[in-house]
Formats: structure tokens, sequence, C-alpha cells
């Protein structure tokens, strides 16, 4: 059985060829993270991969644990105010992630009887989550068949399989189509299959330093055998963030999380000077749902 026609010359054999060296060097390397661990919920799940979406582990995990603690359920979250949620974010980044997992808990508790769906269709229902999301809930937390395609994944697919060095800037049908050539026949190891090649991009087939000697498919890897040729795709644009409005709106909701009363504008203004900068990115947290605007020019996270 041959792989999508999108990717010539990659062939069902090759991508089986790496099935038991990448299961068995995960069953070795695996971080102990959390949310991996046999007695994490569904919901600890799903909370962790809205968090892991573009933030590092080491950031997440200590915020992951103190979310749980407080909101061990979808109910436990969905009782709280959305500033709440937005409050215990603390500095992962893109807050709006925290108003939407709110929603999604609020969602949950009302139409599924206040447990995370398990099935492709309803998962991608819910605020916030979207075919990555609910295919990772699915199978992570289900051991569901589902098709997993992160940055990681993609990347040691298309080195090991394609001999090309990096992936497209944007996911691609063909990578997608490669991720499902290559699961397992077998469903539970179709999810630890998935797990197991993230890992592997994350730890080894990194993209900058690969650690090829460590690489448990080295010797079946085409982008090595090829001389591990350099990457002539699509300009790789990597993002500002000094001065840009990600940082102002990020410095805004900070003040905001910090205050246990309503802001004054003018306190903003110490925080983040350029005025007009400012009172954009104000209206787009408004605008977001991330701020409340209230009576005298003061501001709060939302009720």
């Amino acid at each position: 059985m041959s792989a999508p026609d999108s990717a010539p010359g990659v062939t069902r054999t090759a991508a089986d060829a790496l099935h038991r060296p990448v299961l068995d060097w995960y069953a070795v390397h695996a971080r102990d993270l959390p949310w991996r661990r046999p007695e994490c919920s569904p919901w600890g799940v799903l909370v962790s991969e809205v968090m892991l979406q573009q933030t590092p582990v080491s950031r997440v995990e200590p915020v992951w644990c103190a979310w749980l603690e407080r909101w061990p359920t979808p109910g436990r979250l969905a009782e709280e105010p959305a500033g709440e949620a937005v409050r215990a974010w603390g500095r992962l980044g893109y807050p709006r992630r925290a108003l939407r997992l709110h929603a999604a808990a609020r969602t949950i508790r009302d139409e599924h009887g206040g447990q995370v769906p398990d099935d492709l269709e309803s998962l991608r229902q819910l605020p916030g989550v979207g075919e990555y999301t609910a295919a990772a809930v699915r199978t992570f937390a289900y051991g569901g068949r589902a098709v997993v395609v992160d940055t990681n994944i993609r990347r040691v697919l298309v080195r090991a399989l394609t001999g090309r060095a990096l992936p497209a800037p944007a996911l691609t049908r063909a990578e997608t189509e490669l991720a499902g050539a290559a699961l397992p026949g077998d469903d539970a190891a179709a999810a630890t299959w998935n797990v197991a090649v993230m890992e592997l991009g994350a730890l080894v087939c990194t993209a900058r330093s690969p650690d090829c000697a460590a690489c448990p498919v080295a010797g079946r890897c085409a982008w090595r055998r090829a001389g591990h040729p350099a990457y002539d795709g699509p300009p790789r644009r990597g993002q500002a963030w000094a001065g840009t409005d990600r940082q102002c709106r990020g410095v805004l909701v900070q003040v905001l999380r910090e205050a246990t009363t309503p802001v004054a504008a003018e306190r903003l203004a110490l925080a983040w000077t350029d005025d007009l900068q400012r009172e954009r990115c104000l209206d787009a947290l408004v605008a977001d749902g991330l701020v409340e605007p209230l009576a005298r020019r003061t501001y709060r996270l939302p009720g």
C-alpha cells in the first residue's frame, strides 16, 4: 500500500519501519509530564493542549498544575467568572485562550453532562478547539484513533519519509495525508505513536540542532541518507515581539491581572506610554472580551 500521491516515493513499508524503533525509544525517553500520567483526566488533557499552543512545556507545567488543583473539573471552572480564568492564566501569553477554555468548560457542563466528549465532531464544536486539539484530546485522553499533526510531528515525518529538511511554513494537505498514512494499524499503537513522534521532534529531531546520533530512526531517515539537504521552501519569518501590539496587550492585561480593584486609565498609561498604541490595544482587548470597561475610565478583567 502506497502513501499518498502527494508524497511520491514514500511507501507503507518505509512508514512501518519507523514504528517499533520510535515506540521503543519513547518507552525509555518519554518525559514524565503530569498530563501524560494514567490518572490524568480528559479535562486535564484538554487544558494541557490549550495551554501548550505556542507555549513551551517548562512554562505550562506549573500553571497547569495550579489550574487543575483549583479547577479539577470543567464544572468547577464554569462556576467562576471568565476574568478568573484570565487571571490564573498568568504569563502564558495569548490570554484569549483562557477565555475560550472557560467557554469550553461551560459548554461541557451544559451540553455534555460535565464530561469532555470523546468524539471528534463534538470536540471540534467546543469553543477554541480546532482540528489539532480535537484529535489530540481524542487520542491522548481516550486512546482513540486520530491523525495528530503538530509542528514536531510534521518535522519528523517530512525528514524521515520525504527527505526534506523542514515542513512547509503552514500545514499542507500533503503533510496531513502523510501523517495519516504513517499511523500504525493498531489503534492503541497509533495513539502512542502520535505522542512518541511528537516527543522525538521535541527532544531529538529539533528544528535547528537535530541530534541524529541519538535518533532511533537515523538509519532509516531519508533526509540523513540524502546528506541533510538545506531547506529550500518559502521564507520562514520569525515573530517580532518588542514594541508590538502583542506586547502592549500583554502588559495591559498583566496590570489588570495583578489588581484587586478596577484600574484607572491613568495607571495603564504609566504601564505603556504610547497613547495611540495603548488606546488601540485597549479597544481591541475590550472587543475580544478580555477587558471590561467601567465608569470613569476604569477597567477590570471580565466578571
